[in-house]
Formats: C-alpha cells, structure tokens, sequence
C-alpha cells in the first residue's frame, strides 16, 4: 500500500527531545515500513526515516526558533496535494488545515486528533467538514464531539524494545512532560514531600508557560527532595523511567492519551495518576499502576506501587500498546477507506492536475524574537 504521513513541523521525526506527535508518527512510519508499506513522510528535513522523505523545513520549527507554524504548514500540504495521485492513502496528524484542500479527496485520507478537542473555538471546522475521516486516540477525547466523523479509536503504540533491565535502582519518583500548570508539577512535588521519596522532574519549559515556572514551581525547587533535570531525549528516558519507583502523572486536564504512561510501562515502571481524560483507559488498576483523586490517595499509592510485579507491568504493555498493534490497527481502518472508495465515484486526484512537482520544500516562515519557542496555531503540545 502506497501510504503518506503527514507530520507537524515543530519537531523533527522522531523528535530530538520532547515531541509526543512527532514521536508517535515515527513508529507508526517506521513500523508500516518494517510491515512492507510504500511509505512517504512529509516532515523536518532533520528527521530521521527508512521511508521517504519530503523535507518541508529545513529542520523542527520549535528548535528553529519559529513561533507561528501556519505558514510552512500551508506550503507542506501544498505539496501533499501535489503528490496525493501517488497515494492510496494519506493520514494526516496535523490537526485542521488540510480539511479545505482535502474535502473531496476525503475517502483516501484519514485524520488522527492528537490534541484536546474540549476547547470549543475548533468546532466549527469539524460541523463545516463532516466527511473528513477521524481518529481518535482515547474514548474521552471524542466526548466533546460525539457527532464527529470517527472512524476509529486507535490507541497509541512503541517499539517493544529490550526487557527492563534488572539492575534499576527504584528509589526515587519521576516526573516526565512539560512543566504546565495543567500538568501539576506542584502536585508531584508535594506528593514527593508527603512521601519522604525524591522527585526527579524532567520537562520542559514553554515559552507560555514561564511565568509559572517561574513563581510556582522554580521556589519549590530548593527542597533537598526535589531534582530538576530539564528537557530530556529518548536515549536518556529508558534509565530515567525504569530506575523510578512510579511515574507521576497528576493531571488537571482532559489528557487525550498521555504518551508517558506507556513509555513507563514498557520499562516495568507503575503510573500513579489523576481520574482525568484518557487515565483510567490506560492504566489497569492495581496493575499497572493506580488511579487517584487526591494527593492523600496518591501518598497512599507510593507506598503501594513498590509491591506491584514490574514483569505484569512489562507484559501489559507488550499485550496493549506496541508499535505492531498500532500499525495494524491503522492498516485496518486504510484498506477499509480504500475498499469504500473503490465502491465510490472514480479516484478525485486522478481528476485533478496533482502530479508530483520538483518543488523545492526547504521553506520556513519568518523567525520571531523574543519568548520564541513554537506553539501550534491550533492547540497546545501534548
């Protein structure tokens, strides 16, 4: 199957250090490609694939010091159009901007929300659009928008990768993601200081969000208890999560799926994490970790978290959320659009002048000084 990922441009793919989006659509590339797909990725020109790829940047807009991605956004999916007589199906994980261009090609293409959908100044695009085919990736996401063109529900899925070593020291509690008030950093912080457990925090900071760096979590900092780390990449996360005791993951959001939970478990490392949007689809109580309301509830949980069996941890994982599973279930929902299609009115690309052009991609929208670091037009990183 002739297959296009169409990926956002603030990170590279996979990202060099956070990215939930980009890093999800490069196992799901690199996966379709391992399964014997045609694969073409629309990207970073930084970004590393066995698939091909079309360079829409020079490299990730957020490192590139790029604020507004709207306009290198336009100009990629430009050239996706361009080539789209080449696909059989394109899968976008760009959020909105395609619909317009794509609305009549809408049976060969399919769209994977990774982002909150509970903010109502995006719905309207979803009510103009109702044929775009969607994906969602937890049961809570959609509950915004029930009536929107869902195609699936398609959990995120990693690489298996090597078992968890034997040797993690588990002695301290981690945190993982962005430093947000949404995220509650100073909910880990305090459960930590209950606890009498270091908290090792490994996050970044958003340019929007530093003022709250600032003067809620920077104070908290100097306690003997409390280790900031900072913005972490892959390579580092497999020692940072297995030599945990617990992931926490105290949320104050509609977390659409929560990327770090499964990067846990596939270390054998339990999540401790608030009842908030995607949570208790994730994690198996008293399995994989434990689902609280409180900071009283989750001190409670530390204490129990040492006695679950980190190989059941490993195993759920391994049963719930690889790559492989990802990618067949997206392969599934691909050849269902197309054997819909073939049923349809002729292939709309094979109608249009859509051949592929030798465009040069290597465009990016004007740098903004100052607070600097990319933000999508649309949402707020994952």
């Amino acid at each position: 199957m002739r297959i296009a990922q169409v990926a956002p441009l603030a990170e590279s793919v996979p990202p060099q250090l956070y990215g939930g989006t980009e890093r999800v659509v490069s196992w799901l590339t690199e996966e379709l490609v391992e399964q014997g797909h045609d694969v073409t990725l629309f990207a970073s020109g930084d970004s590393k694939t066995s698939a091909e790829l079309v360079r829409a940047v020079p490299q990730g807009l957020r490192l590139g010091g790029v604020r507004d991605h709207t306009a290198s956004l336009l100009v990629m999916l430009e050239e996706v159009r361009r080539r789209a007589s080449s696909f059989d199906v394109i899968h976008f994980h760009v959020d909105l901007l395609q619909f317009p261009a794509f609305r009549h090609s809408s049976a060969h293409c399919l769209t994977t929300l990774h982002g909150r959908l509970d903010l109502p100044d995006f719905h309207p695009i979803y009510r103009a659009f109702p044929q775009m085919p969607l994906v969602s990736i937890s049961r809570n996401q959609r509950l915004p928008l029930p009536e929107a063109n869902w195609l699936a529900n398609i959990q995120h899925g990693l690489p298996q990768g090597p078992a968890p070593s034997n040797v993690h020291k588990r002695d301290y509690l981690a945190f993982l993601g962005r430093i947000a008030p949404e995220k509650r950093p100073d909910r880990a912080i305090e459960i930590a200081k209950r606890a009498g457990i270091p908290l090792k925090i490994a996050a970044k900071v958003d340019p929007a969000d530093q003022d709250y760096f600032d003067h809620v979590i920077r104070p908290q900092l100097n306690h003997p208890l409390i280790e900031f780390i900072g913005e972490i990449g892959d390579h580092e996360k497999r020692d940072f999560l297995g030599n945990a005791i617990a992931l926490l993951f105290p949320i104050d959001w509609p977390e659409p799926f929560g990327l770090v939970m499964i990067e846990a478990m596939k270390e054998g490392t339990p999540t401790i994490a608030w009842r908030r949007g995607s949570v208790p689809e994730v994690v198996d109580e008293g399995m994989t970790g434990f689902i609280v309301d409180s900071i009283e509830e989750a001190e409670v949980a530390v204490r129990r978290a040492v006695e679950l069996d980190r190989t059941a941890v490993r195993q759920r994982f391994e049963e719930r959320f690889t790559a492989s599973r990802m990618a067949s279930s997206y392969v599934a929902e691909y050849e269902g659009l197309l054997e819909q299609s073939a049923m349809m009115v002729p292939h709309p690309w094979r109608e249009a002048d859509a051949s592929p052009t030798p465009l040069n991609l290597m465009v990016t929208a004007p740098k903004i000084s100052g607070d600097g670091a990319s933000v999508s037009a649309f949402h707020r990183p994952i």
